[in-house]
């Protein structure tokens, strides 16, 4: 019964697993397989998982769910808030950073005003939200600062191309907000939280430093070994409480992914369609292999970067692997509600595909 319920909680990863264990009976281990990891992302996810675990255990995350519903007195306000918030930061930080930072913050709002049936939709739109909003920058996206390298795009030809569909987006995920009805939001629990200053001074700093590590200003491996012993010293379990197993989804996508990519199959219809239809062919990729490895694939096929650039952004949205990110969020969704995976995934799967329905026909409009 014990191994049927971890298989239920973690039931991505156990397909992520199979997904990438079939793969490698078509594509056989080899010294290429080292390539298909990113290990900064994924030292990334652990620097940050681990961090905001030590915030949690803190009451971080309560007191600023506090803050927010006092400055925010409504439902409405407070989801756009958070939507906002996470749309903004990922242009800085990354949409898999943004929606670790800012997921916690949407739970304890809404566990302490008692709106936990809005955690699906805020969810969602925090997910639209981080994968739609780093658009607009090269380092916003994974799969942006590699085509940006390698078709050596201008600096203002990349926000210039990227500028329609960002504020399509935004205009797309603010109406959706607004069918929300502004409910009065009161905290339940009135109890005093009490926090250690000098423990969020801290976690604060070694925030900042993960952050730096997303920027490349200081390397990824160091993260490995400030992080780790770090919290260790004060507050080890926060080390057992991060999410390893997403972790291993990502690791595991990546090789299902690099296997997919190496297929001859695959290589020869995509050659035969990117050239022609690359905004549609790549938007489609991202629904099956993700966006990263898509743009990583696609670009060996086609010299115009501006339609791959946006297929590749705006086909984050859609399935739960066209961007890995959004692991992030059913993770975090289902760790808090048990029992509730294909609920969330049927949620997800209307808005995603969605927003890709109607950014994928404007952006065919406009780059035709």
């Amino acid at each position: 019964m014990k191994i049927v319920s971890w298989i239920k909680k973690n039931i991505v990863f156990v397909i992520a697993l199979t997904a990438a264990i079939v793969s490698c009976f078509i594509v056989l281990p080899d010294k290429h397989y080292i390539e298909y990891f990113d290990f900064k992302t994924l030292t990334c996810l652990f620097c940050i998982l681990a961090v905001v675990c030590a915030f949690q255990n803190i009451h971080f995350f309560e007191i600023i769910a506090k803050i927010i519903v006092g400055k925010f007195q409504n439902l409405r306000s407070a989801i756009l808030a958070l939507v906002y918030i996470t749309f903004i930061a990922s242009i800085f930080i990354a949409n898999d950073m943004a929606l670790l930072t800012f997921l916690p913050l949407g739970f304890f709002i809404l566990k302490s005003t008692g709106k936990t049936r809005y955690m699906a939709f805020t969810f969602i739109m925090q997910t639209i939200a981080a994968n739609l909003g780093g658009m607009l920058t090269p380092f916003g996206n994974p799969q942006n600062l590699y085509l940006y390298s390698y078709f050596n795009i201008e600096n203002m030809e990349f926000m210039r191309i990227m500028f329609i569909p960002f504020i399509i987006s935004m205009v797309l995920i603010t109406v959706c907000c607004l069918f929300i009805k502004p409910e009065p939001l009161i905290i339940k629990d009135e109890e005093v939280i009490k926090m250690s200053i000098w423990r969020m001074v801290i976690y604060s700093i070694l925030f900042i430093f993960s952050i730096a590590i997303v920027f490349r200003s200081i390397p990824y491996y160091y993260g490995l070994i400030v992080i780790p012993l770090s919290i260790l010293f004060l507050d080890k379990k926060s080390l057992c409480s991060v999410d390893y197993p997403l972790l291993f989804t990502f690791a595991a996508f990546f090789v299902f992914s690099g296997n997919l990519a190496r297929i001859d199959v695959v290589r020869e219809f995509l050659r035969s369609v990117v050239e022609q239809q690359t905004l549609l062919s790549g938007a489609i990729s991202c629904q099956f292999i993700s966006n990263v490895p898509s743009a990583i694939l696609l670009s060996k096929f086609t010299t115009n970067y501006q339609e791959l650039l946006v297929a590749v952004n705006i086909g984050g949205v859609g399935t739960l692997i066209a961007s890995l990110a959004s692991l992030i969020s059913f993770r975090e969704y289902t760790k808090n509600n048990h029992g509730k995976a294909l609920f969330f995934i049927g949620r997800f799967s209307v808005f995603n595909f969605g927003f890709l329905f109607v950014l994928l026909l404007i952006c065919l409009l406009i780059y035709r």
